[in-house]
Formats: structure tokens, C-alpha cells, sequence
């Protein structure tokens, strides 16, 4: 099954190996036909701790890393 990458903002870069990004998404309203701006923030793991705050990153799907953490850090190093 392949994984969802996310592309977002890096909001806090405080915990160990760990950063929260928040991620943007925009859709159209079914009912006004308005596009409408929803984000969430989540935890993403990062190994290297290189990502700070105002970094543009992108996530992917990971196995549980802890209670908060489902997402790493990924590079387009092909």
C-alpha cells in the first residue's frame, strides 16, 4: 500500500527528535461553492533533527512511533 506524503510548515522543533507541522489543505465548499482553507498539525519524526520552525517539509506515513507520532520526515533524495 503506498504512502501518503503531506507537504506543510514546521510550527515547533522543541522536543527530541520530533517536530509538529502543520498542514494546509483547501477545498471547495459543497454547499456555498467557497473554497475553504482547513489545516491540522501533526508529529512527525525527525532523526536528524535538521527541520526548524518556518521549514517547508514533507511527511510521509510511517509505522507508530509513539502516541502522537505515525509520520517521518522524508526527502526527495531519489
Amino acid at each position: 500500500m503506498p504512502k501518503r506524503i503531506l507537504q506543510g510548515v514546521v510550527v515547533s522543533d522543541k522536543n527530541e527528535k520530533t517536530i509538529v507541522v502543520n498542514v494546509e489543505r483547501r477545498f471547495q465548499d459543497p454547499l456555498l461553492k467557497k473554497i475553504v482553507r482547513r489545516s491540522k498539525k501533526y508529529h512527525a519524526h525527525d532523526e536528524n533533527k535538521s527541520a526548524k520552525v518556518g521549514d517547508i517539509v514533507k511527511i510521509r506515513e510511517c509505522r507508530p512511533i509513539s502516541k502522537l507520532k505515525k509520520w517521518e520526515v522524508f526527502t526527495d533524495e531519489a
